[in-house]
């Protein structure tokens, strides 16, 4: 079973802040994320979507975002 649950964009968007992603621009609901060390990251969902445990998964790997994070 996989150790992620559902959760909304908005919520994964401000862990992500709070691990040390911060906003390079935005063009509508895509976000290019940076981080020292890492590559960019787009993070392309409207606030209010549900992101499934599967697309977390994937954010994961490409961000270092753990599931206490959330």
């Amino acid at each position: 079973m996989s150790q992620w649950s559902s959760s909304k964009a908005r919520r994964v968007l401000s862990a992500l802040l709070k691990i040390g992603w911060v906003i390079k621009r935005q063009t509508g609901s895509h976000r290019t994320l940076s981080r020292d060390g890492w590559s960019d990251f787009v993070f392309a969902f409207h606030d209010g979507e549900e992101l499934g445990p599967r697309m977390l998964s994937k954010i994961s790997k490409h961000t270092g975002l753990r599931a206490e994070d959330l």
